[in-house]
């Protein structure tokens, strides 16, 4: 399945764009996002492992299941002062 994954932060940066899409399998989880999205975006690398996700407006955890159409948000730690 086709999924558009919404960036923030430094993911943003990293990438050069505010969102990205990619193909997962059907029924895959938040984990299998994310190692497809360091394998296919080596610049998300520092920041996608302490990323957090979101799906449908509400945090996920990596074993959370994307049902088809989610909205689907990465949020990079950040840091401020």
């Amino acid at each position: 399945m086709r999924v558009v994954v919404k960036l923030f932060a430094g993911a943003r940066e990293a990438v050069g764009d505010s969102e990205i899409s990619t193909e997962i399998p059907d029924n895959s989880s938040i984990r299998v996002l994310r190692e497809s999205l360091l394998k296919r975006y080596p610049t998300l690398q520092p920041l996608l492992p302490h990323a957090m996700f979101a799906l449908n407006a509400e945090y996920a955890g990596d074993d959370a299941s994307i049902p088809e159409g989610a909205e689907i948000a990465c949020i990079p730690p950040v840091s401020g002062g």
